[in-house]
């Protein structure tokens, strides 16, 4: 009977966890597996990932090789184990929330040059002279998340 509870328990843990891992762009099957897989706390092959998430196992490697792009788990080799073995980084904040950081310091640099592109444009052509005190407003508020999101960069890197 505990094995059955423990069992239930540990799979609303993983549903609980891939709720927030969501959140960090990974998709539904990339978040179980990165879930089941911290949890875990130990390699696992591509068979003990598609048995224990009843997913198929080209399913897993193809999340297994989004996550190893998102240095989020890596190859790991055991003496005689002849497939392919991955882990959970364990660094799980550290690497989450640079990934994060990143791609709101892209985004947010990106939309800024496109806001400066067009502010351009508007004093070029002279073309509607009302926006552009709103527009420098929005641009300011772009180079203010930049800003904010590159000094929270700084700050986690130097976390261990």
């Amino acid at each position: 009977m505990f094995e059955h509870t423990g069992e239930y328990i540990k799979n609303d843990m993983i549903i609980e966890f891939s709720k927030t891992l969501e959140m960090f762009d990974l998709n539904q099957s990339e978040a179980r597996l990165f879930a089941f897989m911290y949890l875990s706390n130990k390699p696992l092959t591509l068979d003990d990932m598609s048995e224990a998430l009843g997913k198929s196992k080209t399913s897993m490697s193809t999340s297994a090789r989004s996550l190893t792009e998102l240095k989020l788990i890596s190859p790991v080799w055991k003496k005689g184990v002849r497939k392919d073995l991955y882990q959970a980084n364990p660094q799980l904040f550290k690497i989450f929330m640079m990934t994060y950081i990143d791609k709101w310091v892209d985004a947010s640099k990106s939309q800024k040059e496109g806001l400066e592109k067009i502010k351009r444009q508007i004093h070029e052509q002279e073309a509607l002279p009302n926006m552009e005190d709103r527009l420098e407003e929005v641009i300011e508020f772009h180079r203010q998340i930049e800003q904010f999101f590159a000094c929270m960069k700084q700050e986690h890197s130097s976390l261990k």
